[in-house]
């Protein structure tokens, strides 16, 4: 069948379905039969479109109606739109689409100036049928279920490495990269009842995302000379994903970009929540899983999860999720089965005790259990047990990027990283609590390796066969048997480098690589005999033991030379603790490596110091030639210790003793050879006088390169607060959750959080993150700068003519005021110091005459200099307006506010502003 190019007027236009089925109706009606070389005079084209030379331009905004073609499907609204704003199509894809009948179009954009991807969008024949590939980003098609896909997965494992074969020897020759980087961070959002102390999550993450994208679309700037935002739908339909519009560059000053990138979109997200939502950077809701949790609510035991405490409703409405969901639970042979210990406080046996009495909990609440990715064992009843994927994709993290140099560069910091992964994770801990319990553990990292565990009951060592999966393992990666020691989600079982052919010693990897690393054999043999080296080839075998988890129908059939989405098919579901990037097909993007353990911390300060450090160690690393290898048992052994309770100060992990030794005398087995075990506090400050320490020479590099005076400052900051985390002087973000559940007065001890305890958790985290709350625990003496959703977007320019009745009221008001200034013996300049209104400067010189009955009106865009000990009446013309009110006041008086609502005006909300250092209500 005949294919047709569809091209838009502006740069990264995204189509909907609608619009390729409008393509093509538009073209067929041209000359009666299919046509490239149709003329834009023999057609009645709709308003907002135009065909030009053959192809269909359609202008930004243009709308189209489905009936309007004499098609069942939903109306949709077309719009020129940039690549950050694709994911608003992909939530909405399924419902838009529909069957597509007809001839297959092709969209083809570039975004410039970004190094993430040049992407390809396909609207193909049949089923949902929009497709989106490169770069990371999500995919809908047609997804097909474990059994419709079983008989491909063998096809998809080949051609994937073909795949891979292709991409490498096509830029293995890549040198002088730039240094290109980036950090990304998932949010939830939160729904609260301030009346009833309740708090859920918001599922309604899609119609947020809309918005954001719209909105950056219309007052974002893309440029590059200030911070910009680009948004993506994330696992859970309550979680949005963030990540800087263009990567960070390689200079000094881009350090101080993060935090003010990080700021931008959190004030971004505030000005798209509604007045009851909340926005907590925590890496987990705590109370997941218990009783009416969801707004709207729903109910678990659905379909595609079969959770006893989630539903399917929490899943992103993208295709992908569900069907990612489905599969792994199906290819396992039964939900998964996540357990991590409970922690035991003095309360605890007693309540378990109660409950068996009551016939409450697991059946055998004494058999003891082994914990998810832990080496320990622990009765059921002290257990807590979680069986949906939600409970850790819903998580959230923060995750960092790089470009590197060359092919050699990128494998060199992938091991040289994987070694700080666990040292990292410890010190960014923030997840002690699950499905209402707290936890005996500190992190998140074993949850989500359990939630996504794949593995057939041989794969996980059982000799039994799962009912569902007869005649159906021979399809499978190693028919379904081969022993596989992990889970997708794990640390890395091979050190890759080979830099010089493995003759430095700091890059001879092989007695570092002792633990199991399962392998594609067959892969592994295609690899090596088309030239990858044995380290590179045994990686990416590794990958391959596991089966492609979703396959989109109208993608299974593509050229091997110019696609790779069947490699990034199992590549991006192998999720690691770092993960290697090769560049993907026909892109300017480098070879890349991602750093992956930190957990999402409640400050945009806290994220942005992470993420600094990261990148100043990968710095580090390379210009000072550090050579952190340990074998990588000792790393999995690290991993267990990030789990415990406090090990950021309290845990004692696996380091090399000596990182910069001079290899020419540092022989195998030599004692500089060695490793030791020292605290996260000796790791980044040193230890003896022949272990540096981390920060040191973070600090020597900046100090070599000319660090500005700006950029040191604010770094020291960071450093200072991370270094007093590990000493113990400062608490880890799990610490200082632990110890708010520990000190509220509705908590029992007895390792249950409460809702009314959740609600003031949740709430307490936002202020923290929005500078509305002190903490000293946390941050030392750190100050959050308050955050207000106001002003997330630049003012522009717009030169757009005031009508007559504006154009009046500004001249004269602007007139008298300068009047005034001069008749009082300033400068008018003096007087500009708010926008005119009822200003509080203003009421305040004529008190007299605005009293009523002691209170004061005041204006929303009213100045509150001088709000302390005022008694004020505060009026508002929208409800959902008058936080911007309280954060003002906040800001200036930092007094406790309490609001009255005033029923006698529905245009307007009175709140009465007393001076009390109460908490707010209502």
């Amino acid at each position: 069948q005949p294919h047709f190019e569809v091209q838009t007027t502006s740069q990264g236009c995204l189509l909907s379905p609608t619009a390729a089925m409008l393509a093509w109706h538009v073209l067929a009606v041209v000359v009666g039969v299919i046509c490239m070389q149709c003329s834009a005079a023999s057609a009645s084209i709709p308003t907002g479109f135009a065909l030009d030379a053959g192809r269909l331009r359609i202008r930004e905004s243009a709308n189209l109606g489905c009936e309007d073609l004499g098609l069942s499907l939903q109306s949709a609204k077309i719009r020129a739109a940039s690549p950050g704003r694709i994911s608003r199509l992909l939530h909405r894809s399924e419902e838009v689409c529909g069957e597509v009948e007809g001839p297959q179009i092709h969209l083809d954009f570039a975004e410039e100036q970004n190094v993430h991807k040049e992407q390809r969008v396909t609207l193909a024949q049949g089923g949902r049928c929009l497709q989106l590939r490169g770069g990371g980003l999500l995919v809908v098609g047609t997804p097909l279920s474990f059994g419709d896909s079983l008989q491909y997965l063998g096809y998809v494992r080949e051609h994937g490495i073909l795949q891979f074969i292709h991409m490498y020897n096509a830029n293995k020759d890549r040198s002088n990269e730039k240094l290109l980087w980036g950090e990304e961070l998932e949010y939830h959002v939160l729904k609260v009842d301030r009346k009833e102390r309740r708090v859920r999550l918001s599922l309604r993450a899609t119609e947020i995302l809309d918005l954001l994208n719209e909105r950056e679309d219309k007052n974002g700037r893309s440029d590059n000379r200030k911070e910009a935002c680009a948004w993506h739908p994330e696992y859970g339909s309550w979680m949005v994903e963030g990540t800087p519009r263009l990567p960070f560059g390689g200079f000094v000053r881009d350090l101080r970009r993060v935090e003010a990138s990080l700021r931008l979109r959190r004030r971004r997200l505030l000005a798209a929540l509604q007045e009851d939502e909340i926005l907590p950077t925590v890496t987990a809701f705590p109370i997941m899983g218990t009783e009416d949790f969801t707004w709207p609510p729903t109910q678990p035991r659905g379909p595609v999860a079969m959770s006893e405490g989630c539903s399917d409703e929490m899943i992103n409405p993208h295709p992908r999720f569900a069907t990612l969901t489905a599969n792994i639970r199906q290819r396992r042979g039964d939900t998964v089965r996540i357990k991590v210990p409970l922690y035991i406080d003095k309360n605890t046996i007693a309540r378990l005790e109660e409950e068996e009495k009551q016939g409450i909990g697991p059946a055998d609440p004494h058999e003891i259990v082994e914990m998810s990715g832990l080496n320990k064992e622990r009765a059921m009843r002290e257990t807590i047990t979680m069986d949906s994927m939600a409970y850790g994709m819903g998580m959230s993290c923060l995750q960092v990027t790089f470009q590197t140099r060359d092919v050699a560069e990128s494998r060199h910091l992938y091991d040289q990283l994987a070694v700080l992964t666990p040292i990292m994770l410890a010190l960014s801990a923030a997840t002690p609590i699950l499905k209402g319990r707290l936890a005996d553990t500190d992190v998140r990292w074993a949850t989500i390796a359990a939630s996504v565990d794949d593995r057939t009951p041989q794969e996980r060592g059982k000799a039994v066969c799962a009912p569902s999966h007869k005649g159906k393992l021979g399809f499978m990666a190693g028919s379904g048997q081969r022993p596989l020691n992990k889970s997708r989600y794990e640390s890395i079982s091979s050190y890759i480098c080979n830099c010089k052919g493995g003759q430095e010693n700091r890059t001879k990897t092989d007695k570092y690589n002792d633990i199991a690393c399962p392998i594609d054999e067959t892969a592994y043999s295609t690899l090596t005999g088309a030239g990858i080296d044995q380290k590179l080839a045994r990686h990416i075998a590794h990958l391959f033991v596991r089966d492609p988890l979703v396959i989109f129908s109208e993608r299974i059939h593509i050229p091997d030379t110019t696609e790779s989405d069947h490699f990034e098919n199992i590549q991006s579901t192998n999720w690691q603790t770092v993960r290697w990037k090769p560049p993907p097909a026909n892109s300017k993007t480098g070879w890349r490596v991602e750093f992956r353990s930190m957990e999402a911390q409640l400050t945009d300060f806290d994220n942005a110091a992470f993420t600094v450090l990261t990148v100043l160690i990968s710095r580090v690393l390379l210009a000072f030639k550090l050579n952190l290898y340990m074998p990588l048992s000792q790393v999995d052994s690290n991993m267990q210790v990030a789990h415990e309770r406090n090990a950021a100060v309290e845990g004692r992990f696996w380091f090399r003793k000596h990182m910069a030794e001079d290899e020419a005398v540092c022989p195998e087995g030599h004692p500089q050879d060695e490793c030791e075990l020292m605290s996260v506090y000796e790791i980044l400050t040193g230890k003896g006088d022949y272990f540096p320490g981390l920060l040191p020479l973070c600090f020597a590099y900046l100090d070599h390169v000319g660090c500005d005076t700006a950029t040191r400052d604010t770094i020291r900051q960071y450093a200072m607060v991370l270094e007093k985390r590990a000493k113990g002087e400062l608490m880890t973000a799990a610490t200082w959750i632990r110890d708010f559940v520990h000190k509220h007065p509705e908590y029992k001890s007895d390792s249950v959080v409460p809702h009314g305890v959740a609600f003031d958790l949740m709430q307490a985290c936002a202020d923290v993150g929005e500078g509305r709350r002190p903490a000293p625990e946390l941050l030392g003496k750190v100050i959050i700068e308050p955050l207000t959703p106001d002003k997330a977007y630049e003012v522009p320019l717009d030169a757009a003519p005031f009508d007559e009745e504006q154009r009046r009221i500004l001249m004269s008001k602007y007139t008298l005021r300068a009047k005034t200034s001069k008749e009082s013996g300033t400068t008018i300049s003096d007087g500009w110091t708010t926008p005119i209104a009822e200003t509080m400067e203003k009421l305040e010189h004529e008190s007299e005459t605005n009293l009523e009955g002691g209170v004061k009106r005041v204006s929303l865009d009213a100045s509150m200099r001088g709000c302390r000990g005022l008694t004020a009446d505060i009026r508002v013309p929208q409800e959902e307006r008058a936080q911007k009110a309280f954060n003002g006041l906040q800001r200036v008086g930092s007094r406790g506010v309490q609001w009255a609502e005033d029923d006698s005006s529905d245009e307007e909300v009175s709140h009465v502003i007393q001076e009390d250092e109460g908490a707010v209500s209502g």
